[in-house]
């Protein structure tokens, strides 16, 4: 699965702390959901925790993100 930069949510700042480094999210499938646009996964980081919505229009194509990295177990 490929990934991207993403930008913070609203209002959450940008300044990295001392605890929260940058990496490459390593994501993982945690759900993957049928719909007439292709199949809706859920995915997480097996890193940081974090959690991201993709979309997968054909099974031959890799997904693409529908939503923006949202949250951390840090």
């Amino acid at each position: 699965m490929t990934t991207i930069d993403t930008r913070p949510a609203p209002g959450t700042g940008t300044q990295e702390t001392s605890t929260q480094t940058r990496h490459e999210h390593s994501w993982a499938t945690e759900s993957r959901h049928a719909t007439s646009a292709g199949y809706v996964v859920y995915v997480r980081c097996t890193a940081c925790g974090s959690h991201r919505v993709d979309l997968q229009g054909h099974r031959e194509m890799p997904p693409a993100p529908l939503t923006r990295v949202v949250g951390s177990a840090g």
